[in-house]
């Protein structure tokens, strides 16, 4: 089973890589706003569809949870943003090294501490290893 979710995880990584791939080009014919917009319109209409057909309907409500739990949205615009403005100037590659080396390097920090009520789990030499090697990647991919 964990293969299989590791596998979806590259999945999506890939899938965000097209994602930043069409997101550059987007933004410069309509404006950022109006194409982070686009992908958050079709996203949400897709999850709509999805959610009819495969939600379970017995699920706690969604208004029951606590509202910072919901704050999470607001990071998905910033991010999309990130993309279509970062992609257009330093490339698809740039990008995704750049924000992959952001996103380990807070997970770490979330892991280390178990923020958000996730399980901790230290930052050990290993683990900063692989930050080191990230932002290695980072700086020869730049030259």
């Amino acid at each position: 089973m964990h293969i299989l979710i590791l596998m979806l995880a590259v999945a999506g990584g890939a899938g965000l890589s097209v994602e930043a791939g069409l997101l550059g080009p987007l933004g410069s014919e309509v404006g950022e706003l109006w194409a982070t917009f686009s992908i958050f319109a079709v996203g949400s209409a897709l999850t709509f569809f999805l959610m009819l057909f495969f939600s379970d309907r017995n699920s706690a409500s969604f208004f029951s949870q606590p509202g910072w739990t919901l704050t999470g949205g607001i990071l998905g615009p910033v991010y999309v943003v990130s993309l279509t403005l970062a992609t257009p100037v330093i490339g698809v590659a740039m990008t995704m090294i750049a924000i992959l080396t952001g996103q380990i390097g807070k997970s770490l920090l979330i892991d280390h501490f178990g923020w958000f009520g996730g399980k901790q789990r230290k930052i050990d030499k290993d683990r900063l290893a692989a930050l080191v090697l990230i932002v290695a990647a980072l700086i020869l991919i730049s030259q």
